[in-house]
C-alpha cells in the first residue's frame, strides 16, 4: 500500500461560494445602522432551525452554557449533573459559577449520559443536569425529562455536538430550560469560533441576552445593570453562519455519507465497534469513532501516532473528566473509563471522500493485523 504524501486532516468545513459571498456583503455593508444586522439575522434563522423562541450568538459554546447557568440562577454550593465522557467545557462552565459537575456514566451504546445512573447521584444541593449530545447522537431526553421533572431540576443542554441531529423528530437544543450550540471550525457549521445561546423562556432570554453583553440595560443607553460578559459574536462570523445554516441539510448529508463510507468496511470486523443510532434518534455522525477492543493490544494514543505514521490525523475518544487534574475525582463509571482507552475518532472533513477513506480504512486493518 502506498502511502499518501498530502495528511488527511481528522475535521473541517465546507466552505463555497455562498459563504464567501455572505461575509463579502457584513464586511461591505455591515456596519453602522446595519451592525447587527447579520447577528439578529442568524439568531432568528437559528431559532427557528432548532424548534425554539429566543436565541443569543455568543462567543463560544462554554459562554452560551456559562450564561445558562448563570440565567438559571445556578451558583456555588450546587451540583450539576453531567456526563462523565463530554468535552471539558460542559464541567468548566458549572466550575465558572462555583457549583460543583457531579460526573455520571455513559450508555454504553449511545455513549451519552445513562439515565438509569441519575437519580443515585442527586442530592438536596443538586440544581441541574446538563445532558450532551456526544459525536452528533442525541441523550435520552425523554427519561432525563421525568426525573428533572420529578426533582424539579433544571436541564441545560449542551448541544454542542448536535446540529442536524434528532430526537423524536426533535432538536436537541429545544427539550430543556436552555442550551448551547458550538461552531467551532471542527463542527459540522462553522463560523470559526461561536456558539448560540437558546430557550422558550422569555424571562431568561431578556437576563442572558443582559449578560451576555456586559450587563446592559436595554432600554437605556451605556446603563450597567449587572455585572456581565463580553459574549457576543461578531457581524462578519454571523454573517459565515447565516451562509452555512441554508446549507446545513447537505453539511449533515455528507457527515452521514462519510460514516456510511466507513461502515461498509469497517461493520462486519470483530472487535471494532462503531457509532451507534437509536431507532427513534437521527445521528449526524459529527465524527465517525471507532472503539478497539483490548484484545487487539492497542490503545488510543498509540494507535493515533500509528496513524501518523501514514498521514492520518485521528483524535482520542473524549477522557473521562473525573480523570483530569482541575476536575479529578473518584467515581465508579465503568463504561466510560472502559471504552475511553481504546477510542479514536477518524477523519471526517468535509472535503474527505470515498478513496481516502478506503486508505484510512487499509492502514488502520494493517496497523491492527486485520486481514
Amino acid at each position: 500500500m502506498k502511502k499518501i504524501k498530502k495528511i488527511i486532516p481528522v475535521t473541517g468545513p465546507s466552505i463555497t461560494k455562498l459563504e464567501v459571498r455572505f461575509v463579502n456583503e457584513a464586511v461591505k455593508n455591515g456596519w453602522f445602522e446595519n451592525s447587527n444586522k447579520y447577528i439578529k439575522w442568524f439568531e432568528k434563522e437559528f431559532a427557528e432551525y432548532i424548534g425554539v423562541k429566543y436565541a443569543i450568538a455568543t462567543s463560544s459554546c462554554s459562554g452560551a452554557l456559562h450564561l445558562a447557568l448563570l440565567g438559571l440562577g445556578v451558583k456555588k454550593g450546587d451540583e450539576v449533573i453531567v456526563p462523565d465522557i463530554t468535552w471539558a467545557a460542559s464541567a468548566a462552565a458549572i466550575k465558572y459559577v462555583g457549583a460543583k459537575p457531579v460526573f455520571v456514566d455513559i450508555d454504553p451504546y449511545t455513549w451519552c449520559l445513562d439515565p438509569s445512573k441519575i437519580e443515585r447521584v442527586i442530592t438536596e444541593r443538586t440544581k441541574a443536569i446538563m445532558p450532551v449530545t456526544i459525536y452528533g447522537h442525541p441523550p435520552a431526553m425523554n427519561e432525563i425529562i421525568d426525573i428533572a421533572q420529578k426533582h424539579q431540576l433544571y436541564i441545560i443542554e449542551d448541544a454542542a455536538q448536535s446540529i442536524g441531529s434528532k430526537y423524536y423528530d426533535k432538536r436537541p437544543g429545544s427539550f430543556g430550560d436552555a442550551a448551547g450550540f458550538s461552531f467551532h471550525g471542527t463542527k459540522i457549521m462553522t463560523t470559526g469560533e461561536g456558539g448560540m445561546f437558546v430557550t422558550n423562556n422569555k424571562e431568561l432570554f431578556l437576563k442572558v441576552d443582559s449578560l451576555s453583553n456586559e450587563g446592559k440595560d436595554p432600554n437605556k443607553l451605556f446603563w450597567i445593570l449587572r455585572i456581565g460578559y463580553k459574549y457576543k459574536m461578531t457581524n462578519l462570523q454571523a454573517a459565515l453562519g447565516l451562509a452555512q445554516l441554508k446549507r446545513i441539510d447537505e453539511l449533515v448529508t455528507k457527515k452521514r455519507q462519510i460514516f456510511n463510507w466507513y461502515k461498509q468496511r469497517l461493520q462486519n470486523i470483530d472487535g471494532i465497534t462503531l457509532n451507534a443510532q437509536m431507532p427513534h434518534c437521527y445521528n449526524t455522525y459529527w465524527m465517525p469513532t471507532v472503539i478497539i477492543n483490548k484484545r487487539y493490544g492497542i490503545k488510543k494514543e498509540r494507535l493515533m501516532k500509528k496513524l501518523k505514521e501514514y498521514n492520518i490525523i485521528s483524535r482520542p475518544f473524549f477522557y473521562p473528566l473525573s480523570s483530569m487534574p482541575p476536575f479529578k475525582i473518584k467515581v465508579n463509571n465503568p463504561i466510560a473509563y472502559n471504552l475511553s482507552p481504546y477510542g479514536i475518532n477518524l477523519p471526517s472533513g468535509q472535503n474527505l471522500n470515498e478513496q481516502k477513506v478506503d486508505y484510512i480504512c487499509n492502514c488502520l486493518f494493517k496497523i491492527l493485523k486485520v486481514k
